[in-house]
């Protein structure tokens, strides 16, 4: 089992407009509410690729109550721990012709016995996973460390973790060890102060992530695919040239898709390169929709791995 932590999940508003335009009109064509968050995405493309997930994500008051209504029939594990506070709404705007905006809350604060309550949630079900995968922001009020000792729980329970976060909370937790680190290329450029402009930035900034603490490093590039450094080695992992529509949430996916095949006893090479697979198949689709199964296999084959000498 895969189990998924999101700690700042939101509901997510997506709006779509004819077009994404300053100084000007736009109209709107549709709007949706989703339960959000990177977990709760995570646990959606896990369960749809077969994998068994529970996703686990502090809710309270009447935002808490629909945000748990959207997920009534996800068809995972879902535990909610009960908060204070409601859930945080994300605003994403989006035109046809891909362009997008997204506009996050930063969330409602977390106390200390909510944390225990949550961290005591993680603790009752380590015992039957193979991974945790430690999503998104940290809300107000939350000790940056406290990703670090979620990892650090993890590890003495033999469970690999993954950590997909930004800002100190990446820092703090890297040092921690996880089995692996998932930063995008802006995380990685605040984590490091530096710009990421060649692909030498690429490879050194990856390299240097995991001489920072992580077992291993899935820099993700974007349209450009990924980076990966693991065992002496780096990979570059390129996919192929697509038309992106929507790609907000195709990180959300790729990270999924990577800890759905590692669990699977897969090489790190070969899931990284579902990962991006999974992330590009995902980028194509409007809105915030992800790949199934099928359509990530047909991106799977054109993917190209490539060992950096």
């Amino acid at each position: 089992m895969i189990i998924t932590l999101t700690l700042n999940p939101a509901i997510d508003r997506t709006i779509t407009v004819d077009r994404l335009v300053f100084e000007d009109r736009a109209y709107v064509t549709s709007s949706k509410d989703t339960a959000g968050g990177r977990g709760i995405n995570a646990a959606c493309v896990i369960h749809a690729f077969g994998g068994k997930a529970t996703a686990i994500v502090p809710a309270g008051g009447k935002s808490g109550a629909l945000f748990e209504a959207f997920l009534e029939s996800c068809g995972f594990e879902l535990v909610v721990v009960p908060t204070r506070h409601e859930v945080r709404t994300n605003l994403i705007i989006t035109d046809k012709f891909g362009l997008t905006a997204k506009l996050n809350e930063p969330g409602a604060t977390l106390d200390k016995t909510e944390l225990a309550r949550i961290e005591k949630a993680i603790r009752a079900k380590l015992g039957s996973a193979s991974w945790l995968m430690i999503c998104g922001s940290l809300p107000p009020g939350v000790p940056s460390t406290f990703y670090a000792q979620l990892i650090t729980l993890a590890r003495k329970q033999g469970v690999k973790t993954l950590l997909d976060t930004d800002g100190e909370a990446l820092e703090v937790g890297v040092e921690a060890k996880p089995a692996v680190a998932t930063p995008n290329q802006q995380e990685a450029e605040r984590l490091l102060n530096t710009a990421l402009l060649t692909r030498t930035h690429f490879l050194e900034a990856a390299e240097r992530i995991q001489k920072m603490g992580a077992e291993s490093v899935s820099l993700s590039l974007g349209s450009r695919g990924a980076v990966g450094a693991f065992d002496h080695q780096v990979v570059e992992v390129v996919p192929p040239r697509v038309e992106a529509i929507a790609p907000i949430g195709s990180g959300d996916a790729m990270h999924a898709a990577f800890a759905w095949s590692m669990e699977r006893k897969n090489d790190f090479r070969d899931s990284l390169r579902w990962g991006v697979a999974a992330g590009t198949a995902s980028a194509q689709l409007p809105g915030m929709r992800f790949a199934t199964l099928e359509q990530t296999k047909a991106v799977y084959k054109q993917v190209e791995v490539k060992q950096v000498e």
